[in-house]
């Protein structure tokens, strides 16, 4: 029943924006810390960024602070991730999880009961 759906992908110039968005059903999403994850091709699904429960603290890997921000908008059921200067090396599928324990530290996949499908975010030099 609980479903994640991320939009606003695509294709983008270096040093360009993109705000990634996911739509959250089928759960309490006041109640679960979110998280932004990537994988690029041939490497690992990494850590981007997450956000507690109510949305007063956040947490970003080292090669996005500064450049992106997680928000969420617990009345449309909605998380968020602005991404500002944009590299090459940002392209990647990015996906959403949920944590039903609310946690903006999680940073494991493990932490995570749901996942979206992914978007895909393609940053050309």
């Amino acid at each position: 029943q609980v479903q994640l759906v991320e939009s606003g992908g695509g294709l983008v110039q270096a040093g360009g924006s993109l705000r990634l968005s996911c739509a959250a059903s089928g759960l309490t999403f006041s109640s679960y810390g979110m998280g932004w994850f990537r994988q690029a091709p041939g490497k690992e699904r990494e850590f981007v960024a997450s956000i507690n429960w109510t949305g007063a603290s956040t947490y970003y890997a080292d090669s996005v602070k500064g450049r992106f921000t997680i928000s969420r908008d617990n009345a449309k059921n909605t998380v968020y991730l602005q991404m500002n200067s944009l590299k090459p090396e940002d392209t990647a599928v990015y996906y959403c999880a949920g944590s039903k324990y609310g946690s903006s530290r999680f940073t494991r996949i493990t932490n995570y009961n749901y996942w979206g499908q992914g978007t895909q975010v393609t940053v050309s030099s």
